[in-house]
């Protein structure tokens, strides 16, 4: 049976954004073939942001392209890159019966798009600040059986167990909370934005002693919400974020000559966690 447009439009999408990230798992192409982007936007027309420079279009092909698209111009808030997405899913890797938990969830497309990497059998347990955010994903999320919204904040708090933690939201440090809710084998990606909005994201992995800490590209990401953000103890220079390795809780080891980035309840080393 032929393909109606959208259908059409969203296939191609999926197949540029999988060029542009060599995506190894084919799962996160259907994904984001699947479910309809327009689903978790504003209504038209929509504005598409690409390289700095925003455009108004009323053409729903103009949102099946690797750009943003504006939720709330005024707080640039945005639908996020969708070639950055792929590729810090493909990263972290979340398979069928998983538990995720998403952090900074916004009106919920790429929630959508978890909840679709861990079916069947998994979850995902969202988080969003932002009242008015948090009630849109609600109301766009409602056909997904397999996905709880909670209109509060998931920094500074005990978390449900997870397999995935995927953090939509910079933060100078990660919260103590997140990693302790990391399930053995489970593995946190968070933009990591020690110097006012950008950073890189880092992927983290528990291990049987500690946690693996691996920088990849850099980004850029609206602070998160409703968490405060603190200075390193350790000065550090931009170019020693690349040599981390490991982080590590304060509770179970305190910093040491490795230490590149010391806060209050986490550090990073340039050393290596055992596996």
């Amino acid at each position: 049976m032929p393909k109606n447009p959208r259908e059409t439009y969203r296939s191609a999408y999926a197949e540029q954004i999988a060029r542009l990230t060599g995506l190894r798992d084919r799962r996160i192409e259907l994904a984001f073939a699947g479910i309809p982007r327009e689903d978790f936007l504003p209504p038209p027309p929509w504005t598409t942001i690409s390289a700095g420079i925003s455009v108004q279009t009323h053409d729903i092909a103009g949102i099946y392209d690797n750009v943003l698209v504006a939720i709330d111009k005024e707080r640039g808030i945005n639908n996020g890159e969708p070639a950055l997405h792929a590729a810090w899913l493909d990263a972290v890797g979340p398979q069928p019966g998983e538990t995720v938990v998403h952090v900074g969830a916004g009106t919920g497309y790429y929630t959508a798009i978890l909840a679709r990497l861990v079916e069947p059998g998994g979850h995902v347990e969202a988080f969003e600040y932002e009242a008015d955010l948090a009630a849109k994903a609600e109301r766009n999320l409602s056909g997904q059986f397999n996905v709880v919204v909670h209109a509060e904040t998931a920094f500074g708090r005990p978390l449900p167990d997870a397999d995935v933690i995927y953090v939509n939201a910079g933060v100078t440090a990660p919260d103590a909370e997140w990693l302790k809710a990391l399930r053995p084998g489970g593995r946190l990606i968070f933009p990591w934005q020690p110097h006012k909005g950008w950073g890189p994201a880092v992927l983290v992995r528990r291990l049987s002693d500690g946690f693996s800490a691996k920088p990849l590209m850099t980004v850029g990401f609206i602070s998160c919400s409703g968490a405060e953000q603190e200075g390193s103890k350790h000065r550090f220079r931009e170019s020693d974020l690349a040599a981390v390795q490991s982080i590590w809780l304060t509770e179970d080891r305190s910093p040491d000559r490795t230490a590149i980035a010391v806060y209050d309840h986490v550090w990073f080393s340039a050393a290596a966690a055992e596996v």
